[in-house]
């Protein structure tokens, strides 16, 4: 599915990362955790390889580049 993410672009977003994207390991038992990592954002771009986020982090504001590859669910807000 080919999604028009230009209707999108000033949105807040929250992204679902897949489940192995962040696999750690855990001190106690010594075996790998995997997380459910989440990236928030306002989507500022879309590219063929994925969607652009500004965020702010520590009174600073960052940008967040996140391949398609690595999303698992897409969530949008003021829209």
């Amino acid at each position: 599915m080919k999604i028009n993410w230009q209707e999108f672009i000033g949105q807040t977003v929250n992204i679902t990362m897949n489940e192995n994207y962040g696999m750690q390991m855990d001190p106690r038992t010594e075996t790998p955790v995997y997380e459910i990592v989440f990236k928030s954002g306002k989507l500022i771009n879309a590219y063929d390889e994925g969607l652009l986020l500004e965020t702010t982090r520590e009174k600073q504001q960052i940008k967040i580049f996140v391949p398609f590859s690595s999303v698992k669910c897409i969530e949008f807000f003021n829209f």
